[in-house]
């Protein structure tokens, strides 16, 4: 159930595959978009894979062609004005026990591992580094 273990399943049932994209969404969300080079019995050639910050794999979603990530997110939370776009058709759907609403982690409430001074707010929601003008970003505002 983390994205390596995924990964390799695919490259011994199916040959080779190309990682097309990944996208982070505020600090605790990933989507690693892959084309299946033959993909024999997938209903597509298209996953997107969802994960967590520790690359636990949350859903994975079959797609015949690469989803835009704004439509992704517009799919998953409607109601959030800054995303938009129609998604490809799904054509399977699978989550995990990691799997939970991912509207949660747009919300201006959403937990944070930044000090508030060091972090703004994602397009669409989440949290990510700001950078500061003073110094290396990763030096420092990580909360204890």
């Amino acid at each position: 159930m983390v994205l390596g273990t995924l990964l390799e399943s695919l490259r011994s049932r199916f040959g080779s595959y190309e990682v097309i994209d990944h996208w982070k969404q505020g600090e605790f969300h990933h989507d690693v978009i892959v084309r299946v080079r033959n993909p024999k019995t997938l209903p597509g050639k298209i996953l997107a894979v969802a994960t967590n910050c520790n690359g636990g794999v949350k859903e994975v979603l079959c797609f015949d062609e690469v989803p835009t990530r704004s439509a992704l997110w517009h799919w998953r939370c409607p109601r959030v004005s800054e995303f938009s776009g129609s998604l490809p058709p799904i054509l399977a759907r699978a989550t995990t026990v990691h799997w939970f609403d991912p509207c949660e982690l747009l919300d201006s409430n959403a937990r944070s591992e930044l000090k508030a001074q060091y972090r703004r707010r994602q397009a669409g929601g989440g949290w990510e580094m700001a950078l500061s003008s003073g110094g290396v970003a990763g030096r420092v505002g990580l909360s204890r």
